[in-house]
């Protein structure tokens, strides 16, 4: 009852919070409408406090690194491991550091896309198209002027769309995309940016995916004892999509801030991928249609010369149809998830090299299904964050601790209990040389994760006694960048992490029969002991310049629940030892190339013994691209030619789970 009660006034408390930071930002935005300074639309004090260097692709290196979705492009990023079941339409996820999907928060324009159900988000629905960047951070933004999801997630990646820029006296950009492949992709796009006046601008994009799926892959059969029993080849024939994306935003500025609402749909239909097993190669009758849409807005204005505060709200809807007509039990299942969400977050500057920050969040879900004897559960989360950053001479610190208060509501059978969590975060770094780019850095974060509407009430399967999730993070490591008067060499960037995690009462979440269909795991304590490396660098010999990028990570995440078991101390499933990539950019006038290697080493599959039947043999791929661009008057042609697994590998990146073979990509744009 006292949690009850406690979580009730925080509540109140956090309405409070939006009600007043709303009125005063309305009271100070109201003369500061009469002013004509044009700001930048990012406010925000970068860079200078940084602590945790992001990996970042932005830019040209996103349209050149042959990544059909978001899944594709994280691959090139250390630490990471992406799930992929399959084709254009299968489902794709990514895991960080190996502590597994659900602890990986995902942003679009700043603000979370959430999954309740399942708590994973499919990176497949993602197009690069109108992306500007990609980031990455293991522990959190060195950034405390943010909401206070920001400070919830183990890792998280930042998905920042493009914003419009209008470059002279135009006011109108238009970007005109087609795309085409040899596993019969049909995918026009377009991006529309119009200038409305000094202070607005408004974008409307559009895509349209279709494809029958249909690609080559080789099946292997294996004994017990890990001998081949067989090997064909076969064709993957249900991983056809028919897929619409839509997506139009509205951007402003005002003294001293900024402004913009962003409004996003997605709609598929598309066949699931099965499981390869007991000699079946031909669909199984399994499809998923999806209706995806949500609206959200930021208001972010400098109030005071040391006080500045931001809004985010946003609504989501989500609707699935699953379809089973090929099961002893025919299935047609049916699911809503509806997500309100609203923050106010507050930044104030005590000196010049001291900050502190606070947020409040709060999050309404609830989600409906057609189950027979389903809960139909509502959650109520309420996060509290409070950080402080402070810069003394070449020491860099921020601080953090975040209140998480969930309380659920289900219309029959039992509800999980509430739940209060207090988890702190302190993050360092020294630049130990005044005269090189050196910063050596270390931080420390413990997180707390509800279970899923699936892990608590899926029927027959959930268990609202489920237990959370806690996460423990060590990190230590460093940065180096050199910059050099040669004309060749030009410049040099390295970053080395070392890091252990351990998680408490870990849930896995695995396929059972289909990529919708989950089987929830209880592996009790893990520990991960890994190293990620990160080395760039420039070239340039002539008109032609150069560069390489390397990454590279090692993982022994293993399973120390319960030493009765044999998979006591086995490596979990799907987690290499050993994983890399190597890619080469480079351009020469209007051309450029690009070459990139990807590669995982042997791992193991779901079954938690570490044995030969389980054994999984590394993958690798190498792709290329080439790109020549022409110059119309005013106006931007592109033609880009790519390859992707050149030597035609036929590998799975789940086990039983095909991907294609060689197959070739052809786009052009026409920028107007």
């Amino acid at each position: 009852m006292v949690t009850k009660f406690f979580t009730s006034q925080l509540h109140k408390v956090a309405i409070t919070v939006f009600v007043l930071a709303a009125q005063l930002i309305f009271s100070q935005s109201k003369d500061s409408l009469k002013e004509h300074t044009i700001i930048p639309v990012n406010i925000q004090k970068k860079n200078f406090k940084e602590i945790l260097p992001a990996q970042v692709l932005s830019g040209e290196e996103l349209e050149r690194l042959n990544s059909q979705s978001v899944a594709d492009a994280l691959r090139y990023f250390s630490g990471v491991q992406i799930k992929d079941y399959g084709g254009i339409g299968g489902l794709k996820t990514i895991n960080i550091r190996s502590m597994g999907s659900q602890h990986v928060g995902v942003f679009y324009d700043g603000i979370q896309i959430g999954n309740a159900q399942n708590g994973v988000v499919d990176l497949g629905r993602y197009s690069l198209d109108d992306l500007e960047e990609i980031s990455l951070y293991n522990g959190q933004k060195s950034e405390i002027f943010q909401p206070a999801k920001d400070f919830g997630s183990s890792g998280s990646i930042y998905l920042q769309p493009k914003i419009p820029i209008f470059k002279g006296n135009r006011k109108t950009n238009l970007v005109v995309r087609f795309k085409n492949s040899s596993i019969d992709l049909f995918n026009p796009s377009f991006r529309l940016e119009q200038k409305i006046s000094e202070n607005i601008s408004a974008s409307f994009s559009s895509e349209f995916i279709q494809s029958d799926g249909v690609y080559k892959y080789r099946y292997t059969k294996k004994y017990p004892d890990g001998e081949i029993a067989y090997d064909t080849i076969a064709k993957r024939m249900d991983s056809d999509i028919h897929a619409k994306r839509f997506e139009t935003s509205l951007n402003g500025t005002v003294n001293n801030g900024s402004w913009n609402v962003r409004g996003y749909g997605y709609l598929s239909n598309r066949g699931i991928p099965a499981a390869i097993v007991n000699n079946r190669f031909d669909g199984r009758g399994q499809r998923q249609a999806d209706e995806n849409y949500f609206v959200q807005g930021t208001f972010k204005k400098k109030i005071f010369p040391k006080l500045e505060t931001q809004l985010k709200a946003k609504f989501a809807y989500d609707y699935t149809h699953y379809v089973d007509t090929v099961s002893s039990i025919k299935i047609q299942n049916q699911y809503i998830q509806r997500e309100l969400y609203v923050s106010s977050s507050n930044l104030y500057s005590i000196t010049p090299n001291w900050d502190i920050s606070a947020s409040v969040d709060f999050q309404y879900n609830n989600l409906n299904a057609d189950l027979v004897n389903f809960s139909f559960p509502t959650r109520y989360t309420t996060l509290a964050a409070f950080a402080t950053t402070y810069e003394w001479k070449r020491i860099k610190f921020l601080g953090s601790v975040l209140g998480t208060f969930v309380s659920e509501d289900v219309e029959k059978n039992s509800k999980s209990p509430d739940r209060t969590e207090w988890t702190p975060a302190a993050f360092l770094s020294y630049k130990p040389f005044n005269a090189h780019d050196f910063t050596v850095r270390a931080f420390y974060k413990r997180i707390f994760r509800m279970p899923t509407f699936n892990d608590l009430y899926y029927t027959m399967i959930g268990n609202v006694a489920l237990k959370p999730e806690f996460t423990n993070q060590y990190n230590f490591g460093f940065t180096y960048q050199k910059r050099f008067k040669s004309e060749v060499f030009q410049r040099i960037y390295a970053k080395v992490d070392g890091y252990f995690n351990k998680v408490e009462d870990k849930i896995i979440a695995a396929p059972n029969g289909s990529m919708f269909r989950w089987t929830m795991l209880n592996l009790g304590n893990v520990e991960i002991l890994g190293t990620d490396v990160n080395i760039q660098g420039d070239f340039k010999f002539g008109n032609v310049k150069i560069r390489p990028l390397l990454s590279y990570t090692f993982q022994r995440a293993r399973d120390f629940s319960d030493r009765e078991e044999s998979y006591f101390g086995h490596q979990i499933p799907y987690t290499p030892w050993h994983s890399g990539t190597f890619s080469l950019m480079s351009d020469y006038k209007d051309w450029s190339f690009n070459y990139s290697f990807v590669y995982v080493g042997e791992r193991y599959d779901v079954n938690q013994n570490n044995i030969q039947y389980n054994y999984i043999q590394p993958w690798y791929t190498h792709d290329l691209s080439i790109q020549k661009r022409f110059n119309l008057k005013s106006h931007q042609f592109k033609a880009s030619f790519e390859v992707n697994n050149i030597f035609n590998q036929y590998y799975d990146v789940v086990l039983n789970y095909p991907m294609p073979g060689r197959n070739f990509k052809l786009i052009v744009s026409f920028t107007l």
